[in-house]
């Protein structure tokens, strides 16, 4: 009789939810879009961070090849409009025709580290959007499902204590609705966590290529300015500038 009612009873994944408390199904229901936006930032930051790491990549190299800062602005020429390393550039630019007239070389040259460090601070920053909500999702979306679980499971023994039998065809069904709620959880959680890893690391690694850019840049404004070649560097750098606006 026992195992009658389970078989006439939908155990499915669908017919668990429809059988589930109002509570229960509100639970479920956000954590399955919790789910979406999270593969949906996957998808999205993915493409746009290893497009970035494969530009900067290739960026960095061809700036190697540059021995003043007249070179990496005829190099940065070629760059996409959008290119971090063109931005660095100008930062140093700029800080050229601010500083023009000084004689104080050392004060140059630490404000221009200082600006260079607070642009990839800031790149680094940008290309961290969403993982505050994927850290979100990863640590707290097991809970919410654990709640829906005990309210579940709360009107499971209530549902005992009305019909005042202990028959498994009337027990089963509500605990495993209630536990539904903990599986979509743990379904939200897990893969958030792993994609806010796996960007930590991408972002990390992005930061640290833009921190090359950006001594490879200083040190091209330090051979320059000990020549004395800075003025005609920064003159070269704001015509190639020009050219390409």
């Amino acid at each position: 009789m026992v195992a009658s009612d389970l078989m006439q009873t939908d155990l499915s994944v669908w017919g668990m939810y429809q059988h589930a408390d109002i509570v229960v199904k509100i639970v479920m229901i956000g954590l399955l879009l919790a789910s979406v936006v999270t593969w949906a930032i996957f998808f999205s930051k993915y493409a746009g961070l290893s497009s970035a790491k494969r530009r900067l990549r290739q960026e960095q190299q061809a700036l190697s090849e540059a021995r003043s800062l007249s070179d990496a602005a005829r190099i940065a020429a070629s760059f996409n409009n959008s290119s971090h390393s063109a931005v660095l550039l100008a930062d140093t630019e700029n800080e050229l025709e601010l500083s023009a007239g000084s004689e104080d070389l050392a004060g140059i040259k630490e404000r221009t580290s200082f600006r260079l460090e607070r642009r990839v601070a800031a790149f680094g920053r940008h290309a961290g959007r969403g993982n505050g909500f994927l850290a979100t999702i990863g640590s707290v979306a097991p809970f919410i499902g654990l709640f829906g679980t005990v309210w579940g499971i709360m009107n499971s023994f209530i549902g005992i204590a009305k019909t005042q039998t202990t028959n498994l065809a009337v027990v089963a069904p509500g605990i495993a609705e209630a536990l539904l709620a903990t599986a979509i959880g743990l379904v939200a959680a897990i893969p958030a966590v792993v994609i806010y890893n796996v960007f930590a690391r991408m972002i990390a690694n992005y930061r640290a290529s833009l921190g090359d850019v950006a001594a490879q840049i200083l040190l091209l404004q330090s051979r320059d300015l000990d020549l004395g070649t800075a003025h005609s560097a920064s003159t070269s750098l704001a015509a190639h500038k020009r050219r390409a606006g």
